[in-house]
């Protein structure tokens, strides 16, 4: 029986191979059974602003692309995707990492903090953010979240650094509006030493 193929038959083809690869890891995990020689864990647990949520997860995919488009976590913004301008900065056991350039199976066993899980329950911001606010550090904004993760990484290294630490700290982190002495403002005033 020789059928013709249709684009619905390819559309259902690609539909069922994609069902069968996730029924094939999702069987492995459930059961427990000892995964092929080179198999990687595709469903993971993975602490992200103190919830542990599950997730399905390529083994190549990278903590950005999970955070955004598995999670909904859309302030790690994608900039450069190449570990270089810092709009992906996150926090991953109080050390900040670019989630463009880190994979998700690297972090399973860390405690992920996003800017979105750094406001108060009842919305107050982190005093990060607000110094942001206070000193107009965002202009465009696309930098903003990551420029908060790094100052929010620092500060709970350092509480109290110099400005020239701040810089150091910051530097990481691109903008494209040039705002970087607003933000380094922002630093100075969330670790109290700008009134």
């Amino acid at each position: 029986m020789n059928q013709k193929l249709t684009r619905r038959r390819f559309i259902k083809g690609v539909i069922a191979s994609g069902v069968a690869a996730t029924t094939t890891s999702l069987w492995y995990s459930a059961t427990g059974a000892d995964r092929p020689a080179g198999a990687v864990e595709r469903l993971l647990s993975i602490n992200v602003n103190g919830q542990v949520r599950r997730v399905d997860v390529a083994p190549q995919e990278t903590l950005a692309h999970t955070l955004r488009y598995k999670l909904g976590l859309t302030g790690t913004k994608l900039g450069c995707n190449r570990g270089e301008c810092g709009a992906c900065t996150v926090v991953a056991d109080d050390v900040n990492i670019y989630a463009c350039s880190t994979l998700t199976h690297e972090v399973k066993d860390k405690a992920v903090v996003t800017v979105e899980g750094l406001r108060a329950a009842d919305g107050t911001l982190h005093p990060v953010q607000a110094a942001f606010v206070a000193e107009l550090s965002p202009a465009c904004g696309f930098c903003t979240a990551g420029q908060v993760m790094s100052a929010f990484a620092l500060l709970k290294s350092n509480p109290r650094p110099t400005r020239e630490e701040a810089r150091q700290a910051m530097s990481g982190n691109l903008c494209r509006c040039g705002a970087y002495d607003h933000y380094l403002n922002g630093v100075m005033r969330a670790s109290g030493q700008l009134s």
